[in-house]
């Protein structure tokens, strides 16, 4: 893992960022596969907080084993399935 990658994922979640969605529907039509629902969902992902902090702070991972950084990954993603950004 690289640190340039970990810190820009880091840099995205403190800035917040839009992400989207494309679902395509299709159906068998005259023995083809055709198109027949598309829909397309844009959503904005706030700033997140402690990501801004860990910036400030210089949050430096570098250091972390492989057993602490999943940890950290576990308990981060626990955090984001508790918040609903709606």
């Amino acid at each position: 893992m690289e640190d340039d990658g970990v810190k820009s994922a880091l840099k995205k979640c403190a800035m917040g960022f839009e992400t989207g969605e494309v679902v395509e529907e299709y159906a068998v039509e005259d023995g083809e596969l055709k198109l027949v629902k598309k829909k397309v969902t844009r959503r904005d992902i706030p700033p997140d907080i402690k990501a801004v902090k860990m910036l400030l702070d210089g949050g430096d991972v570098t250091g972390f084993s492989d057993e602490e950084l999943l940890s950290e990954r576990e308990r981060i993603a626990a955090m984001i399935k508790e918040d609903k950004f709606e």
